[in-house]
């Protein structure tokens, strides 16, 4: 994944991109670059690392004043994150500027023919052999549009392609196969961009792209073509944030300040939700009721931290409407031949909406005819356009790597779900529904206590810091919990962390317990005393082969307060809910513990904020 962002207008376009650019920067920050047009020629920098060395290059080598540009900020796919692999490509002659997010497949093939016609490659890249292809479409075709329509009809795989020609300076344009590309509408200006952040400052009216669609950009015109050069009907959309919503607000990391807004997202994502009738409503509910009630099977498809989001779902759905759910890895999914047909109904969750893995199980469940729902935060992506449905969390813009209110609201859209359905096929009364709703409006109350009691999670983090393996456990609800614990620690601290059903722990994981491995342990609520008791049990044996205990209980569980070396209090919530209160106090652990460790929280090494390759 990359970011990429076009300009064309009256205003710098270096200080237009640059600024796009680093909004974008969580997409990618392996190396930086920008291409403008000046005086009929392509000047350019790029830079390896992360924007702040293309700022120094850029200071120490100014660039001329243009009005039309192009940037990109480098997630390496193709060849090593170094200058000579950093975008834009150019062609031989340095007349054409490509940018590119995605991986084209067939790039070895091409780049083979191109080098045996004479053309010179100088990296390593698969990018560059669309700027020499390009370079050779314009001979014959002189209108830039058709060029990039022909070559997009020759390229295989996932790409975004932004380009600009300096023999059209006053020209930008866009293709989109497979990955995101959206376009801001101004006055006098239009931009592209990978997302709406990288123009938000400018407008806040933005175009869908759809899939195999090409996009020319000038000063006063916006044209969106497919790859054959025929017209397509565009959607235009408002963007509800502005751009404080995408700037640290006094954090030290984005991370920080997105945990502290979980209260608000989870609030945001029941907004509107409980109409005055009594009734569940959904945002973009595309199937009817009478589908909804054909659906005998769901499966959760996701990956990482959504994927989790989708385990809690389980039981949830599961408990409420008795149909059987599935949750499946989205990059497992279509290759295990799955058992799916009109009558399955698979969720996708994604946060960016970009998600390779998702998106191609998306295609998949959709040639197999099952009805699609996506669960996303980010309107207009191409998940929920290629879904029957789509419920949107309204988290808003979510910046550092590790998802912390994009797995929170994920969660509560899919309870949202798990509910509508119970409503449409008559498993839950109306005032069974009205009680669980004013159960969840109460959460974003509880959230708000976890954060504002982490200054001991912060103690321990600082305590622990020198851990080199920390453990997690957890049941029911609690075992996603335990799982995204870890998952949050592996990325931001880059040690060893584990999350285990709590119930396996006999069965192999007991023996990495040693003295003084610190293990979380998520208790049930009281509510729930046969499995409460047998984590209890669990405590209970590590702690017994020496290791440190550091437990999440309820408020009023007392009897648990005696096998925890460390105690972190829960709000009492129900069993179902306890997710959304048991995850905060993990995710200010691992904040603080790669923070004390002098690591990039928002930036961790060697990933991007959505993955758009598989």
């Amino acid at each position: 994944m990359c970011g990429i962002v076009g300009y064309v207008g009256e205003r710098s376009a270096l200080d237009v991109v640059m600024g796009g650019l680093r909004r974008l920067e969580y997409r990618g920050y392996d190396s930086g670059g920008v291409a403008l047009i000046n005086d009929g020629k392509i000047t350019s920098a790029k830079k390896a690392g992360k924007l702040v060395n293309l700022d120094k290059e850029l200071q120490a080598h100014p660039l001329p004043l243009s009005h039309t540009g192009i940037g990109h900020t480098r997630w390496a796919t193709h060849g090593a994150p170094n200058d000579r692999n950093a975008h834009p490509h150019l062609d031989a002659d340095g007349r054409i500027a490509v940018v590119h997010n995605g991986i084209i497949e067939n790039f070895a093939e091409l780049r083979a023919k191109l080098e045996a016609a004479g053309h010179e490659m100088l990296s390593d890249t698969d990018t560059e052999t669309v700027a020499h292809l390009l370079h050779d479409e314009l001979l014959h075709t002189p209108d830039l549009s058709d060029a990039v329509r022909a070559v997009c009809l020759q390229l295989e795989g996932a790409f975004t392609l932004v380009i600009a020609d300096a023999n059209h300076p006053d020209v930008v344009v866009g293709a989109r196969r497979n990955s995101p590309l959206v376009v801001g509408r101004g006055k006098g200006e239009n931009f592209l961009g990978s997302d709406v952040s990288a123009f938000i400052d400018y407008t806040r009216d933005a175009i869908e792209l759809g899939q195999d669609q090409v996009v020319t950009i000038t000063p006063e015109d916006i044209v969106v073509t497919d790859f054959h050069g025929n017209q397509v009907e565009t959607r235009d959309y408002h963007v509800d944030w502005d751009v404080s919503a995408a700037e640290k607000g006094g954090y030290d990391w984005f991370m920080l300040k997105e945990i502290a807004e979980q209260p608000q997202a989870v609030a945001d994502t029941l907004l509107g939700r409980y109409s005055a009738e009594g009734s569940l409503q959904l945002d973009e509910m595309r199937l009817s009721d009478e589908e909804l009630r054909e659906v005998d099977k769901i499966i959760v498809i996701a990956c990482g931290t959504a994927m989790y989001a989708g385990l809690v779902a389980k039981y949830a759905i599961e408990h409420w409407t008795r149909i059987p759910c599935e949750v499946e890895l989205a990059s497992e999914f279509r290759y295990r031949d799955p058992i799916i047909d009109r009558s399955t109904l698979v969720v996708a969750i994604s946060q960016s909406g970009e998600t390779m893995d998702t998106l191609m199980a998306v295609r998949y469940a959709r040639e197999q005819h099952a009805r699609v729902l996506s669960i996303c935060n980010t309107n207009g992506s191409t998940i929920p356009r290629e879904s029957d449905a789509v419920i949107y969390t309204h988290a808003g813009p979510e910046v550092a790597v590790a998802s912390t209110k994009g797995f929170l609201s994920q969660i509560v859209a899919c309870y949202l779900l798990g509910l509508y359905l119970a409503q449409v096929r008559g498993m839950k009364y109306g005032d069974e529904i009205a009680r669980i709703m004013t159960q969840l409006e109460q959460l974003p109350e509880a959230i708000q206590r976890m954060l504002d009691e982490g200054e001991h999670v912060r103690e321990l983090a600082r305590e622990l810091s020198a851990s080199k393996s920390i453990l997690f456990l957890g049941r029911h609800a609690g075992y996603p919990v335990a799982l995204e614990g870890a998952l949050k620690l592996k990325e931001l601290a880059y040690i060893h962390a584990e999350g285990f059903a709590a119930g396996e722990l006999k069965h192999g994981p007991i023996a990495l317990i040693e003295d003084g491995l610190p293990v979380f342990v998520v208790v049930p609520p009281k509510g729930r005393d046969q499995l409460r008791d047998k984590v209890v049990s669990n405590i209970q044996e590590v702690r017994a082969r020496g290791a440190l205990t550091i437990v999440l209980a309820e408020d009023d569980d007392e009897e648990v307060a005696k096998y925890a070396d460390r105690l972190i209090r829960l709000p009492k919530v129900p069993t179902l809910f306890q997710p959304l209160v048991a995850t905060v106090p993990l995710q200010i652990f691992a904040c603080e513990f790669a923070a004390e460790l002098g690591h990039d929280v928002d930036q961790p090494r060697n990933l991007a904020k959505s993955v758009t390759v598989e």
